[in-house]
């Protein structure tokens, strides 16, 4: 098995290059084969394995960004990725944060979004001056942002402003609805739905939700707000 590298290219990226277990692109495969499979633990641990031999192909010093239109280097990065939402999704969000991170050394031009997850990491570590300078990068079209930036000023002064509350619910519905309901079933209909060609607002609603389910378990207080929030509209 021919030695992994990292070669320079004329566009002032890199490239790595390996095979066997620095085949990130099959190694990607392979932990989607596995997850698809039933086999999380396995996928989750093929994944971490893979970013910790990433990083030991990364110089101590010196910028190093990947080349995006490099098969092998962009499973590098999305292989990061998924692992930052591996850790995430078990609420270690101090992992997750350095991993995306690591991304966004790797990738500045964030072609994963790394920058939206990493926003709620920082706001549920109590980062707020990281997450105010990510969260300028997040665009404002998306409904993640509306949440993020209602939740950091909640978890900052235990209030919603009302000003984004009022957004939330009449720009964002589905979204307010889905975050104020009492069930949020992943069942055939929502993965038929989210799964088509042109997934209804109500399930990405859902989506979003889901992605980010772990954070309310965690800090449920900002739900009941939402709630309290929908039935005193409801009572009005």
């Amino acid at each position: 098995m021919a030695k992994p590298t990292l070669e320079p290219t004329p566009d002032q990226t890199f490239e790595l290059r390996g095979d066997g277990p620095y085949d990130f692109s099959r190694v990607l495969a392979l932990s989607r084969e596995r997850q698809e499979a039933g086999r999380v633990e396995e996928a989750c641990n093929e994944r971490f394995l893979a970013c910790q031999r990433i990083e030991e192909l990364l110089p101590d010093d010196g910028e190093v960004i990947l080349e995006w239109n490099h098969r092998n280097s962009r499973a590098a990065l999305e292989l990061i990725r998924a692992s930052a939402i591996d850790h995430f999704l078990i609420g270690d969000f101090e992992l997750s944060a350095a991993m995306l991170e690591l991304l966004l050394e790797l990738d500045p031009e964030d072609h994963l979004e790394g920058t939206v997850l990493l926003a709620f990491d920082y706001i549920a570590l109590g980062e707020y001056e990281l997450f105010d300078e990510v969260s300028n990068d997040v665009s404002d079209k998306y409904p993640s942002k509306e949440v993020m930036t209602m939740w950091a000023a909640f978890r900052r002064t235990g209030r919603i402003p009302e000003g984004e509350l009022a957004r939330f619910r009449s720009r964002y519905a589905p979204y307010f609805a889905e975050f104020t309901a009492v069930e949020h079933p992943a069942d055939e209909r929502y993965l038929r739905d989210i799964e088509g060609e042109r997934p209804s607002a109500a399930a990405q609603a859902r989506e979003l939700w889901l992605q980010t389910e772990i954070l309310w378990t965690r800090f449920p207080d900002f739900i009941r707000a939402l709630c309290a929030a929908a039935s005193s509209r409801s009572g009005a």
